[in-house]
């Protein structure tokens, strides 16, 4: 480390992505500091992935344990089943408390300084922290910015907390409303619908476009709608715009046409779950005071390396990560980005596959996806001029799925035909969420479906769903 800085290394930040970015660097024999404004692990911990995954687990338990006909294929028979609401909140608080002290211990046993406070970059390699204590300044060779996102809620609608609230609130499961209305039908929304219908709570989810899960692929959306929601009490309303929401007791939802913007129904009902995206929390980090504008979405703007651009050019030594940049906004990307930086850092270039990345959705079943959708694959087989190649393998002809009862669900497989490499893979049904990275390493590698063809699975697995997959795209050739 150069004696004129206090670090080698500080991050404004300390989610997934800054924690990981802070545990590499120290590995690397960077000094390093992290700066943190309110709880460690950032909203990953606190607020998305760990507790609703929590609640998920809990919710699910209930869910199939009322399933009596899914039970009785087993040979199983049982009486009512009950739930405590808050013991199942409180699993989920024991949860993130347990995460968050890991986080720290881990943080604290490497020699990380951490600093609880507001970070802000003042000017080139230096940053004050706004601390109880008050105002801290300190120097560094490099700066990382892992701000992280916090929830959209679009015009309109006016959020309290307790009757409107985005999915930051309804982690803590307060409460289980009978009516609750879920604006928006991405990831979020459909865990929420989840954990909110096997609890015994109506829903009606909100789409202003006109097809639900707008986002996953079709044949996806498709077999997930006839799964995770015709069959539940969900009503479902697409091509309408949450115009206005009004909290209280009843919510006033506000439906226009998302077209005309004109008012066709008025909902009332006993809770509002706001689940309309993220936006980046680049405000107040002091970026103009080193010439850095954010783009018109107040994402930061970086290149292949993960240094921030300004015009077009790097600015020395200014690094940024996660949900800020707007790349994947994941928490394992954050956490990829920020070890790639600090590679990027240590002289040693990396870069990050953004479409090798995969994401899921822990519904029961589950949702996971990696690459390009088909009317993605679609758009670039026709611009580049190759032919696309599409197969479907379905849980109802796996053994264990069979065996275990769960026989919804398919995993699709798009390639090109002419090479063979892996540009998509979907999969909805039983444990896809970790079924997805064996085709994320396969996107990663540029793996071919005919090499993979030759990869031998484990009898009788799940996994032998992509097995059959990557055999049958290469029969074709």
């Amino acid at each position: 480390m150069s004696q004129e800085f206090d670090y080698d290394l500080v991050i404004i930040g300390a989610g997934v992505g800054g924690h990981g970015a802070a545990l590499h660097a120290v590995n690397c024999g960077l000094k390093t500091a992290i700066v943190e404004a309110t709880e460690m692990g950032g909203t990953c911990v606190n607020r998305g992935c760990v507790p609703s995954k929590a609640l998920l687990a809990a919710t699910g338990r209930v869910r199939e344990l009322k399933m009596q006909e899914h039970l009785q294929a087993l040979g199983i028979q049982l009486g009512e089943v009950n739930f405590d609401r808050e013991q199942i909140a409180a699993h989920a608080d024991n949860l993130v408390n347990k995460i968050r002290g890991d986080l720290t211990n881990s943080l604290k046993r490497l020699g990380v300084d951490v600093l609880n406070g507001w970070g802000k970059v003042v000017a080139p390699q230096k940053v004050t922290v706004a601390m109880a204590e008050g105002e801290k300044t300190v120097t560094a060779q490099d700066i990382m910015i892992a701000s992280g996102s916090i929830p959209w809620v679009p015009p309109g609608i006016e959020v309290d907390g307790k009757t409107v609230f985005t999915s930051d609130q309804a982690v803590r499961l307060a409460s289980l409303p009978p009516w609750v209305a879920i604006i928006g039908s991405g990831y979020i929304g459909l865990e929420f619908s989840d954990v909110y219908s096997a609890l015994g709570c109506e829903i009606t989810m909100i789409e202003a476009l006109d097809q639900l899960m707008p986002t996953f692929d079709p044949d996806i959306a498709k077999q997930a709608q006839r799964v995770l929601i015709a069959p539940r009490d969900i009503e479902t309303k697409v091509g309408v715009l949450a115009k206005k929401v009004t909290p209280g007791s009843p919510v006033v939802i506000e439906l226009a046409d998302t077209k005309t913007k004109e008012v066709v129904e008025v909902l009332e009902v006993d809770a509002c779950l706001v689940a309309t995206g993220r936006v980046p929390a680049t405000k107040n980090l002091g970026l103009d005071a080193v010439g850095v504008e954010t783009d018109q979405r107040g994402f930061i703007v970086i290149n292949e390396q993960m240094a921030v651009l300004s015009q077009g050019e790097v600015v020395p030594h200014l690094w940024a990560i996660g949900d800020a940049t707007g790349k994947v906004m994941l928490a394992h990307a954050a956490s990829a980005q920020g070890v790639a930086a600090v590679e990027n850092i240590c002289g040693r270039e990396r870069q990050i596959n953004y479409q090798s990345i995969p994401a899921a959705a822990f519904t029961h079943p589950e949702i996971s996806f990696v690459g390009l959708t088909e009317p993605a694959a679609k758009a670039l087989a026709q611009e580049q001029g190759f032919e696309l190649g599409i197969v479907r393998t379905y849980f109802k002809g796996n053994s264990k799925a069979l065996a275990e009862v769960e026989t919804d669900g398919l995993a699709k497989v798009i390639y090109r035909q002419d090479t063979g490499e892996v540009l998509g893979v979907h999969i909805f049904g039983y444990h896809a969420a970790d079924l997805i990275h064996e085709a994320s390493n396969a996107i990663a590698q540029g793996s071919s479906v005919h090499d993979l063809a030759f990869l031998v699975h484990t009898h009788p697995t799940l996994s032998e769903v992509l097995d059959e997959a990557y055999k049958r795209a290469a029969a074709v050739h």
